[in-house]
């Protein structure tokens, strides 16, 4: 999907929408839901369907480059 038009893809995304979305690629993305610093997918029958607005807060909690996460604000995605 064209990036200039975000705000126009579906709140519901696939694992190749939701790793485009945040602008890696789905390897990558598939590590971080393994390291629970993304959401798990939601199942809408068959389907895993990314939540849009979990995307953006598990984006937003990431660290900046150089930075290390701190515990207390990191969102941790997933059962503890």
């Amino acid at each position: 999907m064209d990036e200039r038009n975000a705000n126009l893809w579906p709140r519901g995304l696939s694992r190749r929408l939701a790793a485009d979305y945040i602008g890696i690629s789905p390897t990558t993305f598939d590590e971080l839901v393994k390291n629970k610093q993304m959401p798990k997918p939601k199942e809408i029958g068959f389907r895993n369907v990314w939540d849009k607005d979990e995307l953006n807060a598990a984006f937003d909690a990431l660290p900046h480059k150089g930075e290390k996460p701190q515990n207390q604000k990191a969102v941790v995605w997933g059962a503890a």
